[in-house]
């Protein structure tokens, strides 16, 4: 069957963060929000029909999964990413950041460096820093419209501020990098030298472009396994994100006891019932609905290039590998950071997310969400478009 990704549908009062929360965060109510990373699109039909029978039992009492949870899961990744996962490597968690956080907790200490590369998905700030553990930044590089990792300051900050865990975003959030085997692999090979774990944030991997080719990051050298935690889960894939599920692969049993120590410090058990089977639907019968969507993400992305290039070329597209989040350098219209959100927010009307949260190398981006009927994408545009003409 054809889904029909163009269909608007109306998200308002159902409590739903993107659209209900403007004034809350101190939005205009009238904004159009493209910021959040979530899709407003239907899930997959499979999804909703799981979904039901539970709604249907009208019982929603403690679950755990079985054995057909974790087949569907492990399936995907071995088919879609060569990746053979073992059933004791898995912790759930009710959400990415969540992990991260744990692990963290689990095997750093306060005080002690973790490193991330801004621009970069801003909870890993703010995670790190209300762990009171000490924020190590290596900045990416921007070269050609490319953002690229800089080894040797990656690597020096590594011995210079003692880090003992390194954050890695792959895909990447917000600038769209699908890094390959070789990155990966120098990544790999720095971490393992100086004893540096890292926790491996590879929510979007199910969104890469033609011509790219996310890896997990083990896949690399299986000699990562003992230094990894690669957290994944369906939330971004098929729009999932308040059923709050997560899969964490933790092959090192040392880390992995650790880890799950720390949780259950927490209190966290059992993530809940929707959520599981949501995933296990999505895993077993969503495919043909993610390939529908993934053309239709990449028909708004080159809509969204066509129109910056036509009626904006003050406006620059980091062309993206990955994601459906979009990289748009603003620096063109030459306005310091206040003004350029000022026209944002107030005159054009849009929430988006300003490139300044994301790290001090984001002041002049902005961040779009572009999953949306193209409808909406087009009046998105057409409201920036007349603030900055005005």
């Amino acid at each position: 069957m054809r889904y029909d990704f163009d269909e608007v549908i109306d998200r308002k009062e159902s409590d739903c963060l993107k659209y209900d929360f403007a004034t809350e965060r101190g939005m205009p109510e009238e904004v159009l929000p493209l910021w959040v990373a979530d899709m407003d699109f239907r899930t997959a039909p499979c999804i909703t029909e799981r979904m039901q029978k539970d709604i249907e039992l009208g019982i929603f009492g403690y679950t755990d999964s079985k054995d057909a949870y974790f087949r569907a899961v492990a399936d995907w990744y071995d088919k879609y990413f060569d990746w053979k996962v073992d059933k004791r490597w898995l912790v759930k968690t009710p959400g990415v950041v969540f992990a991260i956080a744990v692990a963290i907790q689990a095997l750093t200490k306060e005080g002690e460096g973790v490193l991330l590369q801004q621009p970069v998905y801003y909870p890993f700030s703010a995670v790190i820093k209300d762990n009171n553990r000490k924020l190590v930044n290596s900045d990416l590089v921007l070269r050609d419209g490319r953002y690229e990792i800089n080894f040797e300051d990656f690597e020096a900050k590594i011995v210079q501020e003692k880090v003992k865990l390194f954050l890695l975003c792959s895909p990447h959030n917000p600038v769209g990098r699908v890094w390959t085997k070789d990155e990966l692999r120098r990544i790999g090979d720095i971490c393992l030298k100086h004893d540096v774990k890292i926790v491996s944030d590879e929510i979007h991997a199910d969104f890469v472009y033609s011509g790219y080719r996310h890896h997990v990051l083990p896949t690399i050298d299986n000699r990562l396994e003992d230094i990894s935690i690669i957290c994944t889960a369906p939330s971004k894939t098929f729009n999932l994100a308040g059923l709050q599920v997560s899969n964490i692969f933790i092959p090192n049993p040392e880390l992995r006891k650790a880890f799950i120590r720390k949780m259950s410090a927490i209190g966290y058990s059992q993530v809940n019932m929707l959520g599981l089977h949501a995933c296990q639907a999505a895993y077993e019968g969503g495919r043909e609905w993610l390939e529908q969507l993934k053309e239709y993400l990449k028909g708004n992305l080159d809509f969204t290039r066509n129109y910056l290039e036509q009626n904006l070329p003050q406006i620059k597209l980091i062309e993206p590998e990955g994601t459906y989040l979009i990289w748009l350098d603003c620096r063109g219209l030459g306005l310091p950071e206040e003004e350029l959100e000022n026209l944002i927010v107030h005159k054009a009307k849009l929430w988006l997310d300003s490139g300044a949260i994301f790290g001090k190398t984001g002041e002049g981006y902005e961040r779009i969400n572009i999953a949306c009927p193209r409808s909406i994408l087009k009046e998105a545009l057409e409201r920036l478009k007349k603030a900055v003409n005005e």
